[in-house]
């Protein structure tokens, strides 16, 4: 997975690999944090470097990680997560009972830790905010009433926005840049509700 702009969807095996809790919030912190070591790792989710070590070894096995060329020495190595896109098939989408297992871990996983890094977010005192950042934050939820179409057009608008960001942003460094987590997030609701909520937002920052 060498282009960025590659779209991986993980088979059976891949799936089975990451379906552990600690290899999902790996796999994540590789993502948000960048390249990182066993030890690194071991003290932001709480474990040994042995157990971490280990649970990479099980990621790599599976090409879902990779080891950071010329970086790091035999007895301390550096992985990072490939560039590219990640799909990971829904447990509807898998036809035995034990991939629909291991789907439903890695989706549920990936899910809580975007909870709990909103929630994190969200209860940040300000104190530990640098002041640039202070007002840079927001989250929106509206309802809308929309047709299946209307709602794909939107669906391909958003796209639209989140490709031209990552192009345009991709691989920046600096003194003022921070990793930004941009979630979108678009789909209906299991009943329809007797009342319009289509003007009513709710937005904080």
């Amino acid at each position: 997975m060498t282009n960025e702009t590659q779209v991986r969807t993980l088979d059976a095996s891949a799936l089975k690999a990451l379906a552990h809790p600690l290899r999902v919030k790996i796999f994540d912190l590789l993502a948000a944090r960048g390249p990182q070591t066993a030890s690194s790792l071991a003290a932001l989710v709480g474990e040994t470097s042995g157990s971490t070590s280990y649970h990479l070894r099980a990621l790599a096995s599976h090409d879902l990680i990779r080891e950071v060329e010329g970086r790091g020495t035999a007895r301390e190595r550096w992985w990072e997560r490939p560039k590219g896109r990640i799909d990971v098939p829904g447990p509807d989408e898998m036809t035995s009972p034990a991939n629909r297992a291991a789907a439903q871990i890695v989706t549920s996983e990936f899910f809580r830790l975007r909870h709990e890094t909103l929630m994190a977010y969200l209860n940040r005192p300000q104190s530990e905010v640098p002041e640039a950042w202070r007002d840079v934050g927001i989250t929106i939820t509206t309802h809308l009433d929309m047709t299946p179409e209307q709602a794909m057009s939107l669906r391909e608008e958003l796209e639209t926005i989140v490709e031209s960001a990552i192009e345009r942003y991709r691989g920046q460094t600096g003194p003022d840049v921070r990793r930004v987590s941009l979630r979108t997030e678009l789909f209906d609701l299991p009943t329809p509700t007797a009342s319009r909520a289509g003007d009513e937002t709710v937005e904080e920052s």
